[in-house]
């Protein structure tokens, strides 16, 4: 080796050695994520992806310097409930929950770990936080909308299917979320000389049978916040089945084959979310980080299926429409 070539790779490896002493000697830190989806569910893997990209942005990438552990409860209450308490005893620095299924059993698990959620109606109502401005324990992150929204679901509603005259609301009355939004649609009701129902989601069987015995001419739906997002194929079948319009409360209802929906950019949220695990891992703590509104919201319509229920769509509904399914 001549002796130019010998200096340069000698001072190569003394450059190099700190480097890979750097990269050995940095923590890994481990990030739990509770999904309330089964693990092939395309949406919740659009939303997962979405938050990874931002963490990768933000100098977070997995396999370097942070571990996701993904758990999927699949909509099953005992699963969930037993996942958060797995994650808990993983101790990860923070735990990603998009919603109220995972939020509160984590919560029960833990009062000590921060836990970020991503879709959360009213978490003050809930219990998850003191305030928004001050959350005060050990969950922060970022409400999907306020209530005053099933309103502007029953006028879309209308705006779409003018001739629907009874509205049932689909809704999981053991959650705030549930009861909240059926209060501000029964408000705008009695404005629009609707006939509103409430439907408790409890069992899919269930479901079936009271949708099977409102169905009837000039009927609609309202899905509210909280109905599992894992049933929307059995929701958006009953729908198809008695020809009933339906506004739903996102997107994915929507690209599946439901009617309209209203509500907040759900992957924007995911990607929002990353940035508070950012700022907690950096050694921000969430009772000090306030609970966010969504920024963006987006309305979905599916022409196909509005074709299907022999409705005409109106240009004016269209052109404020963020995405039209043709």
């Amino acid at each position: 080796m001549r002796r130019r070539e010998f200096l340069t790779f000698i001072g190569g490896a003394l450059i190099a050695k700190p480097r890979r002493a750097h990269a050995q000697g940095e923590r890994v830190r481990r990030i739990g994520v509770l999904l309330p989806s089964a693990a092939d569910d395309p949406e919740y893997q659009a939303r997962m992806k979405a938050f990874s990209e931002r963490l990768a942005q933000l100098g977070w990438v997995e396999g370097r310097n942070i571990q996701i552990e993904k758990r999927w409860g699949a909509g099953d209450p005992e699963r969930t409930r037993k996942f958060a308490a797995e994650l808990v005893a993983l101790a990860p620095d923070v735990i990603l929950a998009p919603g109220s299924s995972s939020t509160g059993p984590l919560l029960q698990a833990t009062s000590t770990i921060p836990i970020v959620f991503a879709t959360i109606p009213d978490p003050v109502a809930a219990g998850y936080v003191e305030s928004l401005s001050r959350p005060g324990g050990n969950a922060t992150g970022f409400a999907s909308f306020e209530y005053s929204i099933g309103g502007k679901w029953l006028e879309l509603l209308k705006e779409i299917a003018p001739g629907v005259t009874r509205v049932a609301v689909i809704r999981d009355n053991t959650t705030p979320a549930g009861v909240g939004q059926v209060s501000a649609v029964q408000t705008a009701a009695a404005s629009l000389h609707v006939e509103l129902t409430v439907i408790n989601f409890r069992t899919p069987g269930e479901l079936e049978k009271a949708v099977a015995a409102f169905a009837r001419p000039a009927s609609g739906l309202i899905i509210a916040q909280g109905a599992p997002v894992v049933h929307r194929k059995l929701i958006i079948a009953l729908a198809a089945k008695h020809r009933l319009p339906t506004l739903y409360p996102a997107r994915l209802f929507v690209t599946g084959g439901g009617l309209i929906s209203y509500g907040p950019h759900r992957v924007e949220q995911y990607r929002s979310a990353a940035g508070y695990v950012d700022r907690i891992l950096k050694g921000e703590k969430p009772a000090d980080l306030p609970v966010q509104a969504p920024t963006k919201y987006e309305l979905t319509i599916n022409l196909k299926t509005a074709k299907a229920l022999g409705l005409g769509v109106a240009p004016a509904l269209l052109a404020r429409a963020d995405e039209v399914i043709e």
